[in-house]
């Protein structure tokens, strides 16, 4: 797997690990069982109990094309539609924990999407996806064609380096309100230096590193800390809402 740095619009860096080709298979696998599922349920309920095959035997051939392709549609659209609403996830990926992202950091949009989804024609459906495994294999960033031609990759979530486990060890409670929004003009490397210091001065109760800190947080961030709050708490509180501004991106 190769590690993919991504630098958020809010010049924030995330890292993460390429999606492995074992487990892109198996989302893959799990949306063709998903897709299949439909047309068996469907199949069942129009040409058993509604008797859809009567009306496709009295009809010309020009109305028994339309009726298959409707009914093809969320088949023919699933990838599309689905990482469009899930934010680049179908349920394959979903389960598998995999999850479409731009490489340059900024929102994944329907049109890269559509480029993904257009490229399968070429990728995936041709040649049974051997140029997909090609490209996927050689690529840096373990893309095919759709990918490259969007400016996206599929990353693993399951091995996303978070800023949770390089730098906080504690987890935030679901309703944290951060305090000091301008955290995101720090990077993963200077919250990384600041922890350390911090436990550091807090564990002797250094309280000019503290204080010295202190000042250095204030100058890249420009924020005043809070009326009566203390060195210690400031720093604490400026770690957590880098936290929480990290893992909401």
């Amino acid at each position: 797997m190769a590690e993919i740095q991504i630098t958020t619009t809010q010049n924030v860096n995330l890292d993460f690990k390429t999606a492995e080709l074992n487990h892109r298979i198996a989302a893959w696998f799990i949306d063709v069982l998903v897709k299949s599922a439909y047309i068996a349920v469907f199949a069942y309920l129009f040409f058993g109990l509604l008797n859809l095959g009567k009306y496709l035997k009295t009809n010309d051939q020009w109305s028994v094309i339309a009726v298959i392709i409707v009914f093809l549609i969320p088949v023919i659209f699933y990838t599309l539609a689905l990482e469009t609403m899930l934010n680049g996830q179908t349920i394959g990926k979903k389960l598998m924990k995999l999850k479409v992202l731009k490489i340059d950091g900024y929102q994944t949009g329907f049109i890269d999407f559509f480029i993904r989804w257009v490229m399968r024609i070429v990728d995936v459906n041709m040649f049974s996806g051997a140029i997909a495994l090609v490209f996927i294999g050689s690529t840096k960033k373990s893309q095919r064609l759709g990918g490259i031609a969007s400016g996206t990759a599929v990353v693993s979530l399951r091995n996303k380096i978070n800023i949770s486990h390089t730098i906080l060890e504690e987890n935030l409670v679901s309703n944290y309100q951060p305090t000091y929004t301008s955290v995101v003009k720090l990077s993963d490397n200077d919250v990384r230096i600041i922890k350390e210091h911090f436990l550091r001065a807090k564990a002797k109760r250094d309280h000019a590193l503290l204080l010295k800190l202190k000042e250095k947080i204030i100058g890249v961030i420009n924020q005043q800390p809070l009326e009566n709050q203390t060195s210690t708490q400031f720093i604490e509180v400026v770690i957590k809402d880098y936290n929480y501004y990290t893992q909401n991106m």
